[in-house]
């Protein structure tokens, strides 16, 4: 049996847990009533992978009904992947312990672009065709992507059957719905996938034939068989009434993030012009302080959890975030559970803030200026002034913290040297701030500078942007170091190597999956973490496929270029987007979303305003 041989490979490898399943909360059915199996697959290791919101949701979700089964599947580390070959063990899900191969469905969400190469090499572990079109006529598996990176799926788009656009929580179901209908028809592969296109969300790249234009950009996209023209995203509504789950699996070891987690609104009304979550995840939905404050404590109760965090992309834009903390905290003080927040926004930090922050967080505070002069937060539209941030760290430093992590991009949009060192004196700012506070606490300060190279993605306004050369991301780096002057200033940075290969996987179309196919073929997994990552070997893999790496990281769009995802709808207008990257040549700035309606063109996915 597959089980005994897992078993006597465990002891031989790092975190056994990790590869046995029976976790608290797991879920377990009897084969023989179930019609449907979903294997929810995270493209990376069980640490990762069981930290995420989005398979807990799902997981739930699916196993809520009956006559469905979803079972977790995970990348497995690089030492239980050699034993899995050499002893010929397939890629299993955790709940039963059977293959892969043998579900229905196989699933994955694709979090980030440097784990793709992990979809490749867990398709192969599980005896799956890689491409898409070597599956045969046989029904299952069907291989179906979600997740944020499907906003450009193209890159991967060959090796999926299926690509579900925006929010899950329904399309996922009426796939499945589908599916089980026409299982019990007898329906080949493409009599479903064709039947599947009709759903809205539902992108079936098979479907569609690519042009191109001599100079290798997209000519247009072809559909075939009735499939839609356009692909438009699913959204969620009523937020206060989607589906949550009332507990979550419990790992027997340490995860990244292992404690329970309620999310409280989805969307962004920031407008923020680098960031792609503030846009594909348009409209800004809220859950009300009672619906928190329920699923918060059927949580804690039903996991035993003793850490809660609030997940968002802001959540002190949240309207009753006064109220909602001051009820949370009443709770989890007398249930001695620790409550933890996201990132803080500057521009609405208070010392009433404060004093319920100071009761869930005891170390440091964590702010996102993300650029080092006023004209460049007015381009890339952070709308947030230097005043509020020396203000809101004076409301820290006075409030009794020593230690402040801000975050800065680099390689922003129109950005220059003075731009570079205006980070480094916003951090001896923030320094001087501190000893001039005549009762600071006692101690010195620390203020940590963490700088990410900016990487232009789809769906933003700087999607027509080129990303900065390695040579000038280097050189900017350097001048930002040598800028630094104080001891109490620490600065750390991303590889070039991994923010280049980002930008080329996250701008890519589908030539990318013959390099992808390469990279993978000549070792390339797991590409996300330092010690495994090769990019000597993606380098190898674009010369040997004659694709241009610069053609997709450093090259500058024209507005009417047909991009690899203007296929795809997901309610931002590209008009909009335009507009939006004009405005951050003339360092203009738009308000957010509570203030004025800047016509992004998402209202109509609600059917009205966003805001009453």
């Amino acid at each position: 049996m597959l089980k005994d041989k897992i078993e006597r490979l465990l002891l031989k490898v790092q975190k056994p847990s990790r590869y046995i399943g029976g976790e608290p909360g797991s879920v377990m059915k009897n084969k023989e009533n179930v019609d449907v199996r979903f294997a929810f697959c995270f493209p990376d290791s069980y640490d990762i992978g069981m930290s995420h919101l989005g398979m807990k949701i799902l997981y739930s979700l699916i196993n809520s009904r009956e006559n469905y089964w979803c079972e977790r599947v995970f990348a497995p580390w690089l030492d239980f992947e050699e034993l899995m070959r050499e002893n010929d063990i397939p890629l299993y899900a955790l709940e039963s312990l059977e293959p892969v191969k043998d579900f229905d469905f196989i699933g994955f969400t694709m979090q980030y672009e440097l784990s793709y190469t992990n979809l490749l090499n867990m398709l192969d572990l599980a005896g799956v065709p890689i491409y898409a079109s070597d599956r045969g006529e046989s029904l299952a598996p069907i291989v179906v992507a979600g997740g944020p990176c499907v906003c450009n799926p193209e890159p991967f788009a060959e090796f999926c059957d299926i690509i579900s656009l925006g929010e899950g929580e329904e399309v996922t179901l009426e796939m499945m719905e589908l599916y089980e209908k026409m299982k019990k028809q007898g329906a080949t592969r493409q009599e479903f996938l064709k039947e599947a296109s009709k759903i809205d969300g539902l992108y079936i790249p098979s479907l569609y034939d690519v042009e191109y234009n001599d100079d290798g950009t997209i000519k247009k996209y072809v559909p075939k068989d009735g499939a839609p023209e356009i692909i438009r995203k699913r959204i969620i509504k009523d937020f206060d009434k989607v589906f949550y789950p009332e507990t979550f699996v419990v790992p027997f070891s340490e995860i990244v993030h292992n404690r329970a987690s309620v999310e409280v609104l989805r969307g962004c009304i920031r407008g923020c012009r680098f960031c792609q979550a503030g846009f594909i995840y348009r409209p800004f939905r809220e859950k009300s302080t009672e619906k928190i404050s329920c699923q918060v404590k059927n949580l804690c109760e039903n996991t035993g959890y003793e850490e809660l965090s609030l997940s968002s992309l802001s959540t002190s834009d949240h309207s009753q975030i006064d109220e909602m903390l001051t009820e949370l905290i009443k709770y989890t003080e007398n249930e001695h559970v620790n409550l933890t927040l996201p990132s803080l926004r500057v521009d609405n930090f208070s010392d009433a803030l404060l004093e319920k922050i100071k009761k869930v967080r005891k170390s440091g505070l964590t702010f996102a200026p993300e650029a080092g002069t006023q004209r460049l937060r007015d381009v890339i539209n952070k709308n947030v002034s230097e005043e509020e941030i020396m203000s809101t760290c004076r409301i820290a430093f006075e409030g009794g913290y020593t230690k402040v992590k801000l975050y800065f991009m680099m390689g922003l949009p129109t950005e220059t040297d003075e731009d570079i060192i205006g980070i480094a004196d916003t951090a001896q700012k923030v320094v001087d701030l501190f000893y001039s506070i005549p009762d600071r606490p006692k101690g010195s300060v620390s203020v940590s500078i963490s700088v990410a190279t900016f990487v232009p993605k789809p769906f933003t306004p700087f999607e027509f942007e080129a990303q900065i050369s390695r040579e000038e991301i280097e050189r900017r780096q350097k001048l930002l170091v040598d800028s630094v002057k104080s001891k109490k200033i620490k600065v750390s940075w991303h590889s070039p190597d991994i923010s280049i290969l980002e930008e080329v996987l996250a701008k890519g179309d589908r030539k990318i999956a013959k390099v992808m196919y390469e990279a993978w073929k000549s070792g390339c997994k797991f590409d996300s973490w330092g010690e495994t990552f090769d990019y000597e070997k993606w380098q190898t893999a674009f010369e040997k496929c004659g694709v241009d790496i610069g053609f997709y990281a450093n090259r500058q769009r024209e507005y009417d270029e047909v991009f690899p995802w203007d296929h795809l709808d997901y309610y931002v207008k590209k008009d909009f987007l335009v507009s939006e990257n004009k405005k951050a040549k003339e360092n203009l700035t738009t308000p957010n979303c509570r203030q004025k309606c800047s016509g992004c063109g998402v209202n109509v996915c609600v059917g009205g305003a966003c805001f009453g």
